[in-house]
């Protein structure tokens, strides 16, 4: 007699405000990169700059008050518990995780801090021509121009882990044949029932619109 296959339990792992972050995030750097590269635009460049440095702060903080999955405490694991992962796939194994697995927990950790120093390095930086950051007049000239050199070299390296990011969701769409978008996108997944009883504890969403409100008060007193 065979055994009927199980039916999967549509579970709800990614909570809307960290979604929103996300997709508002990639349309914030592809911005930002095509402003910087165009003439005309840096004072759209100026203000998405602000947005990005509100986002990443809102994320920080919901890294500490937002639902299960958002919580840095979720996923932010050892690195023993990386290597253990990594093992796992070259063994062909694919543990299955709720939320970001050790290696993509600490590839948003890493993303996050070169976004903020892009964001902080931006505020001070100049073009030696007419745009400067609103908070150049608090340094020198010699300390602007070095943060400004920072801000220019962070952005490659932001470029090279977004692209491993890129690459890594490939990799398991093409050859774990898991889609990583598409949980991102609808904030569900479709998993076997016992992992119903493990269904991730989501917040409230105005929670998150209180972080953003306060993080954009705080960010318009900054540059103001």
């Amino acid at each position: 007699m065979t055994e009927e296959p199980q039916t999967l339990q549509v579970i709800t792992v990614w909570d809307l405000p960290t979604r929103l972050f996300h997709w508002i995030l990639v349309g914030l750097v592809v911005a930002q990169w095509l402003t910087a590269e165009s003439s005309g635009t840096m004072d759209y460049h100026i203000w998405g700059g602000y947005a990005v440095l509100m986002l990443v702060l809102f994320r920080l903080i919901w890294g500490f008050v937002g639902s299960e999955t958002a919580r840095f405490g979720n996923f932010v694991r050892g690195p023993g518990a990386a290597l253990a992962y990594v093992k796992d796939l070259q063994r062909g194994e694919t543990p299955l995780y709720l939320g970001h697995n050790p290696m993509g927990g600490w590839s948003i950790v890493l993303m996050l801090v070169l976004l903020l120093v892009q964001a902080i390095t931006g505020l001070f930086a100049n073009d030696d021509i007419m745009i400067e950051g609103p908070l150049y007049p608090w340094i020198s000239k010699g300390t602007s121009d070095w943060l400004t050199s920072i801000h220019k070299f962070n952005f490659n390296l932001l470029l090279a882990v977004i692209a491993m990011h890129i690459s890594a969701v490939l990799f398991y769409l093409l050859v774990k044949h898991e889609n990583l978008v598409h949980p991102m996108l609808s904030g569900r997944k479709r998993l076997s029932p016992e992992w119903a009883t493990q269904a991730p504890r989501l917040v409230s969403p105005w929670r998150a619109l209180v972080v953003l409100v306060v993080v954009g008060l705080g960010v318009w007193m900054l540059v103001r």
